[in-house]
């Protein structure tokens, strides 16, 4: 049977089934299931379905992804972010659209702190959103900074979506997460040149509101709320980057320094403690069952050919390598405007490494873009996630209509950084040759 007809019928089940609404693991496993009746075995196939799935989860690289969302969790409901943020305005007091840039600056610290483009979204928007109507910030300026900068944490480590990424593909996890440090905040400084430029050009965008009166030392305030900080990224990167620990007991660490500065500022309570925990296992969970679902999508699409198929129609295509890497990044961002981004690395790695394998590429680099590709997903239309989080965080009277004209901006920034990334290789792959 050809490989084109089979991949017709999977990936017809699998298209219906997300459509469908179903949970992204009941899709997988309904594919899985049906695929393994017709092309492996029948019956016989679901206990090596079933032995897979444990198998998939209980590897020690996705240790990480468990570790990075508890420390994202108790530096959040601790409070420690929102102090932080207090200051970092504080700091930019007379720059243009200050909040603007607050958003963004702080969106790119606080994915180096979380890992969570969802929670950062959903912290700034809460925080900062009211104060900008308030001052009569436009609705590009108000909201498109913070789905920008939440959009951050999938590309700044710690990344959980790096993790997984790197722990199906076969990409050193410790190398991916590093190589998004360099171009997340390249892409940062896009969107802060473009948000000051906007605002020198025209500051009725951004008004500058009244400058309010701080009873604190400003110096004081940053060496006690942001500075602290600073120990959890050194204790995540620092020990990643030296080889003293593996991103497993990194993160493990970064997870114990964030419970003992909530500890140092009073803010480790029991509801605390049992509402970061509460979360990360729900977050936990969702994941991992996702994770063991897709690991048999993979196996299926190699047994049944597929996978070589595809190498080699695209490998024999007549165009610059480039070319074919430009073209996986434009898939997946057409993906990524219908379905969920962990669902996005399952269906693409296990097609996109092997063809990069074959066409010599770096495999880290490779792992870089499709970061950029998939954090893409979070804000491009119809269906991203930073979009119903910022619509949540709105004021009355905003439509959805507004949210998408307010990340388009940042969407064609992100696009320019992207291109910037295919053509010069060595801007992610410098740090991590480093290690």
């Amino acid at each position: 049977m050809e490989w084109q007809f089979l991949l017709l019928v999977i990936g017809g089940i699998l298209f219906l089934t997300l459509l469908s609404g179903l949970p992204i693991f009941v899709a997988f496993l309904i594919v899985d299931t049906v695929g393994i009746l017709l092309f492996m075995g029948g019956l016989a196939g679901i206990d090596s379905l079933v032995r897979s799935m444990f198998d998939s989860i209980g590897i020690f690289t996705l240790s990480p992804v468990v570790l990075f969302t508890i420390m994202g969790e108790a530096i959040f409901r601790s409070g420690m972010a929102s102090n932080a943020l207090d200051v970092l305005e504080r700091i930019m007091l007379r720059i243009p659209g200050r909040l603007s840039v607050v958003a963004v600056s702080a969106g790119a610290i606080f994915a180096t702190l979380s890992g969570s483009a969802l929670g950062s979204c959903a912290m700034l928007g809460s925080l900062l959103v009211p104060d900008m109507e308030k001052r009569g910030y436009s609705k590009s300026l108000s909201m498109g900074p913070i789905m920008a900068g939440g959009m951050l944490a999938v590309i700044i480590p710690p990344s959980t979506l790096a993790v997984i990424l790197g722990a199906q593909g076969g990409i050193s996890v410790g190398k991916l997460l590093l190589a998004g440090f360099v171009p997340g905040f390249i892409l940062a400084a896009l969107y802060l040149t473009y948000i000051i430029i906007t605002c020198v050009r025209n500051p009725s965008l951004a008004p500058m509101g009244e400058t309010a009166t701080y009873r604190t030392n400003l110096g004081r305030d940053f060496l006690i709320y942001v500075v602290p900080l600073g120990a959890i990224v050194l204790a995540v990167l620092g020990s990643i980057f030296t080889g003293v620990a593996t991103p497993t007991e990194a993160s493990a660490l970064g997870a114990t320094v964030s419970f003992i500065l909530a500890a140092c500022y009073g803010r480790l309570t029991k509801e605390m403690v049992i509402k970061s925990a509460t979360s990360t296992l729900a977050i936990s969970t969702m994941i991992l069952m996702i994770v063991g679902g897709s690991v048999a999508f993979s196996q299926l699409l190699s047994f049944t050919g597929i996978v070589r198929g595809i190498v080699e129609l695209v490998t024999n295509l007549s165009v610059p390598p480039v070319v074919v890497v430009a073209l996986m990044q434009v898939m997946l961002i057409i993906m990524g405007c219908f379905i969920d981004q962990i669902a996005m690395i399952m269906i693409a790695v296990p097609i996109f490494m092997p063809i990069s394998a074959a066409l010599g590429f770096d495999s880290v680099w490779m792992g870089l873009l499709m970061l950029i590709s998939i954090s893409l997903g979070l804000l491009t239309p119809p269906f991203g996630l930073l979009l119903f989080i910022m619509k949540g965080n709105a004021p009355k009277g905003i439509t959805m209509l507004d949210v998408y004209r307010s990340a388009m901006p940042y969407i064609i920034l992100t696009f320019i950084g992207l291109a910037l990334f295919i053509i010069f290789p060595g801007i992610a792959t410098w740090l991590p040759r480093h290690m």
